[in-house]
């Protein structure tokens, strides 16, 4: 007796989006556009046979699909807890994520989130680090305004709005606590991913004796007058095609050679600006993947 299969639905598929509407997200990320000029520039794309609604759930975080440790998960137990920060805006606030296996003390690692607040990427990047055997803080600068709100636009527009310095001076003090901590083994580790990449180099400039390895994505480098003091190792992850970032790199380089600062770079090819986070079409598992053992194995060296 023969069954029939019918045939599957057969659906076309979308060629490639441009880098361009990549590099026009990352500009409207980052301030250098407004949303209007974003969707306007996006829908000189329809022409080609692209959606608005395609690109826009392509380009735009969809955070529902990027949870790779549940906050239930019975390794670990996470908690919101609250520090001081007398230099900044007070109070911080943050979700510290302890690995349950660790009996005792175990070394730390800062998580810093990107423009926009702590989001649940970021809030999941603190779960894989407890995963890995660290005790995780992940700060949420927004705190003040009533933490994270729900959305990157809004949070974004809250966080462009604060005193820069002072959210500097809240990571710094999130620092010293998280190192200080009854849990902490007193070694600590940062690793942040664009604005918070920018706060790694600045942390490991500013504190060099609170910070013991840093790991900085696609961040912008420190001023330029304090990045002499740097003495943690470093561990900086570019994206290729993230122009914007990289144009920076040349002059942090020699300065950070001229520091006699132990450090590794690394290239990904191919890859955009945000490539680690994986609830937006600039996701690159593989490269995400490999930048993230790196990173692991980069603080189990400096930190144990």
């Amino acid at each position: 007796m023969s069954t029939h299969h019918s045939d599957p639905v057969e659906t076309v598929p979308h060629p490639p989006i441009p880098q361009e509407a990549f590099d026009w997200y990352d500009e409207y990320a980052h301030g250098v556009i407004d949303r209007r000029t974003f969707m306007s520039r996006l829908a000189t794309l329809t022409a080609a046979g692209f959606t608005m609604s395609y690109l826009l759930g392509t380009l735009m975080p969809d955070y529902a699909i990027a949870e790779q440790v549940s906050f239930n998960d019975p390794a670990i137990k996470g908690r919101y807890i609250t520090f001081a920060s007398p230099n900044g805006h007070g109070e911080g606030r943050g979700y510290l994520v302890t690995p349950v296996a660790v009996k005792g003390k175990a070394p730390a690692v800062l998580v810093v989130h990107e423009n926009r607040g702590l989001n649940p990427y970021i809030a999941d990047v603190a779960r894989r680090v407890a995963k890995a055997g660290f005790i995780a803080f992940a700060p949420d600068a927004l705190h003040t305004k009533g933490g994270y709100p729900g959305n990157d636009d809004e949070g974004r527009t809250l966080q462009g709005a604060m005193d820069r310095a002072k959210i500097e001076q809240d990571f710094v003090a999130a620092a010293k606590f998280l190192k200080g901590h009854e849990l902490s083994t007193g070694k600590l580790g940062a690793v942040g991913f664009c604005f918070g990449g920018y706060i790694v180099n600045m942390l490991a400039a500013v504190v060099p004796d609170v910070l013991n390895a840093g790991v900085p994505f696609y961040g912008t480098p420190a001023a330029k007058e304090v990045r002499k003091h740097i003495k943690a190792p470093m561990m900086i992850q570019l994206a290729e095609l993230d122009t914007r970032v990289n144009e920076s790199w040349s002059g942090y380089e020699a300065d950070l050679k001229a520091a006699g600062v132990s450090y590794t770079m690394h290239m990904y090819p191919k890859c955009n600006h945000g490539f680690h986070n994986d609830s937006t079409g600039r996701y690159d598992e593989k490269n995400a993947q490999l930048a993230w053992d790196r990173t692991v194995a980069f603080f189990k060296q400096h930190l144990a």
